[in-house]
Formats: structure tokens, C-alpha cells, sequence
């Protein structure tokens, strides 16, 4: 552990280093294939950061942040786009940690004005009652290829994707969602962490607990310990840098739906990086060939293989055993029944809708059962389970005989 503590102190200067040497070239190299270039060295070294560690939850960790996040924001920033492009005049403490920590900053946005009356006649998708009014004529006007994407609802993920008046439908009876600038209460990372302290102790009694129950527990280890693990960060950052944040969960416990789990809810970093990286490109490109009503739906299929590839290199930091794809193929089972609910969302529109109660514990349910199925297997195949509690037993054992120097010094 205290290779590690080392390990990571060298991995984090030598990040500083190079994100200044990044920082300096945007003022000289333009956007494109020339900085793409002059950035590859530093995505090609943060691919193999991770392998300088022992324990599993600082590979797995520092590849989510570097290897995966950092990497995929060096490739937008080597086209002028993406988060460290956002700003002209961001300042180097901010790129480095934007770049480095898996945080977003909030935007800033101007107040939007309602539409004038005859501004909405002019333009029928500014009409509240029906996104897509009959023209004077009594046919609906042509669709508009640069207005269809932006007809769909996509916050930060493209699995968010909805007609506009399923958009206005889920803001209006959704007093869930938290709205921007929103903090989670400190009391409920304290829950969260008394939780999983609870957890870690129930595991000492595994062999008396059903197999099912111990994944289930698995399921809520992982989410308790993301969310604690960002909001630390996201924290730190918030008060070195005096930077509003945009929120990383957003109780997706209470989801509805797919859509609503993967693309409001779970992991908004993540899905926030995604779009640009992904999802915009494949938009594009489907765009050209099955036109841009129904080009969403391979984009979002597209990024769910991508994000299904990224969970394997992290696996595989964690586990050091050969891929099996099977993480792979969690990720593009969901995506293929969430592009079938996007189209099925745009069939029917607005005419059905499940209840709350009914639609909520079906996601609940349709998500731990593929956990269960293609998910957790692999952390179990990896032993990842067995070298966390090992990690546990070793840092309760340090803790405990801190304690007790700090007694006998006093």
C-alpha cells in the first residue's frame, strides 16, 4: 500500500506535467490532425498509468480517470472541442483539473425567453401544445436535418433521447430531477457511507447469504462507493477552484426507464463525455444514410459499445485477466433495448404511458437482472470481490494500528 501511495503521488506529478505541456501547445499548434498528433504521447502514457498499481481500486480508479476520461477529453481537445476547449481564457489550475478528475463544470447559461406569437407561428417547433404542427397547407412541412437532432431531448447522453413532448411530459412530472446547481445534502453521503461500511461487514457472513443477495449487495457497493468517491472529488475541486459542478448522480434509484436510467440519471460524467466523443459523430454519419428521424438510433447503439469497450480496459486494469467481452455485451444488450424504447417512444409519442409505480420497478428489475447475468460475473471471475476485502481487511488493520500509536502517544 505504500508502493502505491508513492506510485500515485509520481503518476499525478507526471499528469500535472503533461497537461501543462498541453496546455501550453493549444496556444501554438492549431486544432486538428497536427494536435492530435502532439497530444497521441500523452493519451499512449495514459493508457498504461494504471499498471503501476497494486490495489484494485486504485487501478480501477485512476483507469477510469485517466486512461478513459482524460484520454477521451484529449481527443476532443485536440479538435478545438470538449471541455478543456469550452473556455478560451480557462486558466491552468482549471485545465488540469478538468482534465485530470472526473468532474464537469456547469455552463452558464442566459435566461431563455418565451417565444412571441408570431415568432411560433413562423416556426411550428416553438408551439408548446404539438412539437410538430400541420403547415398551411394542411401537410407537415419537410423535416429539417439540422433541427430533427435538436427536436430530441439529449442532456448529456445519448441514450436521453426523446420527442420534444416526451421532453416537456418528464419535466413537468418529474419533481425528482435535481436541478442544476443542485447538491446532494452531506447527510445523504453520510447515509450512503454508513451503508456501505454496513455492507463491508455483512460480506464477513458471506458463506451463510444466498449467492443472489450477495450480487444484489454488489450492485449497491458499486453505486455507494462512485458516488462518495466523485462527490470527494467533485468537493475538493468545488473548493480549490471555486468552480460550480455539474452533479454525477442523480438518484437513479428513482429511474423510470432506460432512458431515464443511462441518460438522466447514472453516472452523468461519463454519458456527458460520451455525446461529443461518440454519439455526435455516429449521429452524423447515420444521418446520411437512414435519414435523421431514425439516425439516433444506431448513434446511441454505437455508444453503447464503445462504453461497453471501455468497461473491459478498466476490467481488465482490475483483474489483469484476458477479456471475454461479456461486460461488452451487458452494454449493447442495453443499448439495443434502449434504441428499441426510443423507437417505440417515437411511435407512440404521447398516447401511452406507463404509471410510475409500474415503470419504475421494471427498470429496477430489467437492471439488476442483466447485473446479475453478464455484470457482476466478470468482477467475480476476476476476483476483484476477494482483493477488495482484502484491500478492506489491510486498511481496518492500518487504521487500527494508527489508533493505537495515537493512544500510546498519548
Amino acid at each position: 500500500m505504500e508502493g502505491d501511495m508513492i506510485n500515485l503521488i509520481r503518476v499525478y506529478l507526471s499528469a500535472v506535467i503533461s497537461l501543462c505541456y498541453c496546455y501550453w501547445i493549444r496556444k501554438f499548434v492549431p486544432s486538428g490532425t497536427r494536435r492530435l498528433l502532439s497530444v497521441l504521447p500523452i493519451i499512449c502514457f495514459y493508457l498504461f498509468i494504471p499498471l503501476n498499481f497494486s490495489s484494485v481500486h486504485l487501478r480501477g480508479n485512476i483507469g477510469f480517470f485517466f486512461a478513459w476520461l482524460a484520454n477521451f477529453k484529449l481527443l476532443l481537445f485536440a479538435f478545438d472541442k470538449g471541455p478543456l476547449s469550452a473556455d478560451p481564457s480557462i486558466s491552468l489550475g482549471r485545465f488540469i483539473a478538468v482534465a485530470c478528475l472526473p468532474i464537469k463544470i456547469q455552463q452558464k447559461q442566459p435566461p431563455s425567453q418565451p417565444p412571441s406569437s408570431k415568432t411560433a407561428q413562423n416556426n411550428p417547433r416553438l408551439l408548446p401544445s404539438n412539437p410538430i404542427q400541420p403547415h398551411q397547407n394542411g401537410k407537415n412541412p419537410p423535416p429539417d436535418p439540422s433541427q430533427e437532432s435538436k427536436s430530441f431531448h439529449f442532456e448529456t447522453d445519448p441514450s436521453s433521447i426523446t420527442p420534444n413532448t416526451s421532453c416537456q411530459s418528464k419535466q413537468n412530472s418529474s419533481p425528482n430531477y435535481p436541478s442544476k446547481g443542485h447538491h446532494t445534502p452531506l447527510l445523504q453521503y453520510a447515509i450512503k457511507g454508513l451503508l456501505l461500511a454496513v455492507l463491508v461487514k455483512i460480506y464477513d457472513y458471506s458463506d451463510h447469504i444466498h449467492p443472489i443477495v450477495i450480487m444484489g449487495m454488489y450492485c449497491f457497493h458499486i453505486y455507494f462507493m462512485m458516488e462518495i468517491i466523485l462527490a470527494i472529488l467533485a468537493a475538493l475541486a468545488r473548493t480549490m477552484l471555486g468552480m460550480e459542478l455539474e452533479p454525477q448522480f442523480k438518484d437513479p434509484l428513482l429511474s423510470t426507464s432506460l432512458q431515464d436510467f443511462w441518460g438522466r440519471r447514472w453516472n452523468l460524467m461519463v454519458t456527458s463525455i460520451l455525446r461529443p466523443t461518440v454519439y455526435e459523430p455516429t449521429l452524423k454519419a447515420a444521418g446520411n444514410v437512414v435519414g435523421p428521424q431514425w439516425a439516433p438510433l444506431p448513434a446511441v447503439l454505437g455508444t453503447f459499445v464503445v462504453s461497453g469497450l471501455m468497461h473491459e480496459l478498466i476490467l481488465y486494469y482490475m483483474g489483469r485477466l484476458e477479456p471475454t467481452l461479456r461486460m461488452t455485451c451487458f452494454f449493447v444488450l442495453h443499448g439495443l433495448c434502449l434504441t428499441a424504447e426510443i423507437a417505440l417512444k417515437k411511435t407512440l409519442t404521447a398516447r401511452f404511458r406507463l404509471p410510475r409505480f409500474v415503470s419504475g420497478p421494471l427498470t429496477a428489475g430489467f437492471v439488476l437482472a442483466t447485473c446479475f447475468w453478464l455484470f457482476l460475473p466478470e468482477f467475480i471471475r476476476c476476483r476483484i470481490d476477494v482483493k477488495a476485502f482484502e484491500e478492506y481487511a489491510a486498511l481496518g488493520a492500518l487504521v487500527k494500528n494508527l489508533t493505537s500509536s495515537v493512544r500510546g502517544f498519548f
